[in-house]
């Protein structure tokens, strides 16, 4: 029994302890709870709880990928626009490509050659970028070089270019210096073509050619040449004179002269230069429309035709060189306007001018 009693009060010792050591503590935080899915704080503050969810970390960062690290040189046997720039560094390359778009392309005018600057014709050559992809072309590449080219800057350098090279065609001609006829030789005409010459300019611009470009042009022949004047007739109207000229091989040289009628005051022969348009062997002679004429009747060939037999009009209006069955008035002016002959010397000069010779009527 007094074992029992002893036990029972020891244990209310421990009890009163127990409770004696509670109220001198006061309350008391929770420990904080957690769960497999959500992480929670928990905060005591006056006896009120509160949770705040706590967010997940970041994703860690990829690291970037190294650069490929690129060759200090270009891979062997790599051209740029036909430029060989292969083993060479990129500054070198880009020089080298620099130097050959830059420098002038020949264009060929007939015998000469004519060098014109890209940037006049303006050209735009993208080096830098062609160098970038030559970094990394394999061995034998051969990389395009872009080019854009000013079509209006082309046209007008081939305008220029056609002012001072195109030559006008010349037909050759007899003209008269001082009292006597002279022979100016024909010449060739040459004529740039602008539009076809732009196009080939453009082609070999934007292939990075610099030539020789040839210019489209042609050649202007003439219609007339040296060989067709082979004499010329020169009329001294005051000295009443027919001066025949003959081409004998070094030019017109002075064959015959001829004693002639001109017009009277009131029918001047017309001065100036001229050439026979017409021949006509014993002609018809018709009234002309002039007041004179009026009420004349044409006449026929024959002896007494006023125009003798040849006829040798020429190109100012109604009048010519012919015949005259009066020979008295030779050597004065007698007729209306036109140059009276005798009829064995206008035959012979018939045989001896034709349709184009020149005829020149002075006042001498």
């Amino acid at each position: 029994m007094r074992r029992v009693g002893a036990a029972l009060i020891f244990l209310s010792l421990a009890f009163a302890g127990f409770l004696a050591a509670s109220v001198l503590a006061g309350p008391q935080a929770q420990p904080a709870q957690t769960d497999t899915t959500t992480t929670t704080e928990t905060t005591a503050t006056t006896g009120t709880t509160v949770t705040t969810p706590t967010p997940p970390p970041p994703p860690p960062r990829a690291k970037p990928k190294p650069k490929p690290k690129l060759p200090a040189r270009l891979a062997r046997r790599v051209q740029i626009g036909g430029i060989h720039v292969g083993g060479l560094t990129p500054a070198a390359a880009l020089a080298a490509v620099q130097v050959a778009a830059r420098s002038p392309l020949v264009v060929t005018v007939g015998d000469a050659r004519v060098p014109v600057s890209p940037a006049k014709l303006g050209v735009k050559a993208y080096v830098q970028a062609a160098v970038r992809r030559a970094r990394t072309a394999k061995p034998g590449t051969s990389i395009p070089l872009h080019v854009t080219v000013r079509g209006a800057d082309v046209r007008a350098w081939v305008a220029k270019l056609a002012a001072k090279r195109d030559r006008e065609v010349r037909d050759a001609r007899v003209v008269l210096s001082g009292a006597h006829p002279r022979l100016v030789p024909e010449r060739d005409g040459y004529r740039v073509r602008r539009e076809a010459t732009v196009a080939v300019i453009v082609e070999a611009l934007l292939a990075n050619r610099r030539g020789p470009v040839k210019a489209v042009a042609g050649l202007e022949r003439p219609k007339v040449r040296s060989a067709f004047f082979t004499s010329a007739v020169v009329i001294r109207r005051g000295t009443k004179q027919l001066v025949y000229y003959k081409d004998k091989g070094g030019g017109l040289e002075k064959m015959r002269t001829f004693s002639v009628a001109t017009g009277t005051s009131s029918y001047p022969t017309p001065l100036g230069s001229f050439e026979i348009v017409q021949m006509q062997r014993h002609p018809w002679w018709y009234p002309p429309p002039s007041p004179w004429a009026e009420g004349l009747d044409p006449v026929p060939p024959g002896p007494g035709n006023p125009l003798g037999t040849r006829w040798m009009g020429i190109s100012a209006p109604a009048v010519g060189i012919h015949g005259t069955p009066d020979a008295a008035s030779l050597g004065y002016s007698a007729s209306h306007g036109c140059i009276r002959m005798a009829i064995p010397s206008a035959e012979w000069l018939f045989t001896q001018v034709k349709v184009g010779t020149p005829v020149f009527i002075i006042s001498a």
